[in-house]
C-alpha cells in the first residue's frame, strides 16, 4: 500500500510549518518531521486512526491525532490518501 497527499495535505503541511517557523524555527523543522514518521505508519497500519462518524463512510475516512495536529485520510485498496492535516485549535478542515 502506498501513502498518497492531496494537493490541500501538501499545502496544510506548509502552512503549519510556516506558522510554527515564525514563532521557533526549531520546533517547526521537528514538529513537521515527527508528523511526516507518523503518516509514513499508515501504509503500514491504516486503522490506526479513529472513524470520522460524519463521512459517508466513517470506516474509510480516519482521523489520526499527533498531539495538537489531526491529520484527516482515506483507506482505500492500493493507497491511503491523506486528505488534510491542522492543528486542533483550528476548525475542521
Amino acid at each position: 500500500m502506498k501513502l498518497v497527499y492531496t494537493n490541500d495535505a501538501i499545502e496544510d503541511l506548509k502552512r503549519l510549518r510556516e506558522f510554527i517557523a515564525v514563532h521557533n524555527p526549531t520546533a517547526a523543522s521537528r514538529i513537521a518531521a515527527e508528523l511526516i514518521a507518523k503518516m509514513e505508519l499508515l501504509p503500514e497500519f491504516p486503522r490506526m486512526g479513529t472513524p470520522v462518524q460524519m463521512a459517508p463512510v466513517p470506516d474509510v475516512i480516519r482521523d489520526m491525532v499527533f498531539g495538537n495536529y489531526v491529520v484527516r485520510y482515506s483507506i482505500h485498496t492500493s493507497a491511503v490518501i491523506v486528505l488534510r492535516v491542522w492543528h486542533e485549535l483550528e476548525s475542521e478542515r
